[in-house]
């Protein structure tokens, strides 16, 4: 007899839902777990049909958004078993606002936290956030199915340097607000650098040719290998101490280094010098992508290293298992330390 899984998701071009729980579905399936897919209710229709739905599946996969009152305690009531998933810091509010801090966000989250049977958090320090609330949290990291990734050959010559950022409209503002690096970078090397954004939303710099790519399921595995040097820039804030570094994955996936903000996860999956480097000012930023622009070598040995380190523990093989085991009922703990040392590597 299967066990019945009800998951509810934002979208299935959101990466988050890719990313957290679609990827695995097949791998679910072939071991006895049937899936059904939904997406959040948007209207009382909507709601209500949920409701009548919940008690035909053993558990119910909630992908980070949270339901409030008065449906909350409905859904509940009727749902078997709740697992809510989160890899964004929904506790707070993101890093366009004045102030991260929000009783209004703490309290959704408290509740969804409390009503769920078990919490599968991103990161550590969102499952330290969950910890306050309940203590069955499992840590397991956005990973990316390795298989549909083929590693770059930086030996082909090519015209220009493509630095790469790929991602969704919501985070851009943190590239956009380096402009003024990328217009530096452009005039350091003129016509032998460009910039690449993957995304839905775009903008213009004065120094350096911006190369706009529409976001594409079927080809973003191209448009990253075309790619040179990865960046992902961050703010040092609550919000981004939640993030889960999928753009990073997706760089190593191809084998190309990675510049970025040391917070968050970015801390653990970028060893500076290894596999890619830190920065924190303008200068850094600078600094570190005018070496790997200028050493075709060391971008090829860094971006390998970054890959042998995704395949130890970010990659759907690696974690299907471990995301069988919460939705069936089991649950694992993961410290602090036992994550940091299956994100570094053991060489």
């Amino acid at each position: 007899m299967s066990h019945k899984v009800l998951i509810l998701i934002q979208g299935k071009e959101v990466a988050a839902s890719r990313y957290r729980i679609l990827q695995y579905i097949p791998y679910l399936q072939d071991h006895g777990v049937a899936c059904t897919v939904r997406e959040f209710p948007g209207s009382l229709k909507d709601y209500l049909g949920l409701i009548s739905i919940l008690p035909q599946y053993d558990c119910v996969f909630v992908q980070r958004k949270r339901f409030h009152f008065p449906f909350l305690p409905v859904f509940r009531s009727k749902a078997r078993r709740i697992v809510y998933d989160l890899d964004d810091a929904v506790m707070f509010k993101n890093s366009l606002a004045g102030s991260p801090y929000s009783s209004t966000r703490q309290k959704r989250f408290r509740n969804m936290v409390m009503k769920s049977d078990t919490v599968i958090a991103g990161n550590t320090f969102l499952r330290d956030e969950v910890l306050k609330h309940h203590s069955r949290v499992t840590v397991i990291p956005t990973s990316i199915p390795v298989a549909r990734y083929r590693l770059k050959d930086h030996s082909v010559k090519k015209d220009r340097v493509t630095i790469g950022w790929i991602g969704d409209h919501g985070s851009i503002h943190y590239l956009e607000k380096m402009k003024g690096i990328w217009d530096e970078l452009g005039r350091k090397y003129p016509g032998h650098v460009e910039l690449k954004i993957v995304c839905d939303v775009f903008f213009d710099c004065e120094n350096i040719e911006v190369k706009k790519v529409q976001w594409s399921q079927e080809t973003e595995v191209a448009e990253l290998m075309d790619m040179d040097i990865g960046v992902m820039p961050l703010k040092d804030d609550p919000w981004s101490w939640g993030k889960c570094g999928l753009k990073i994955l997706q760089y190593f996936g191809v084998g190309i280094p990675a510049v970025c903000t040391p917070v968050g996860v970015n801390r653990d999956v970028v060893i500076d010098g290894r596999n890619g480097y830190w920065a924190q000012n303008e200068r850094e930023w600078i600094d570190a992508i005018s070496l790997l622009i200028e050493d075709r070598i060391k971008r090829a040995q860094m971006g390998k290293e970054g890959r042998r380190i995704l395949e130890h523990g970010y990659t759907l093989e690696a974690n299907a298992h471990r995301m069988l085991a919460v939705l069936e009922g089991g649950t694992e703990h993961t410290d602090k330390a036992d994550l940091q040392f299956e994100m570094r590597g053991t060489g």
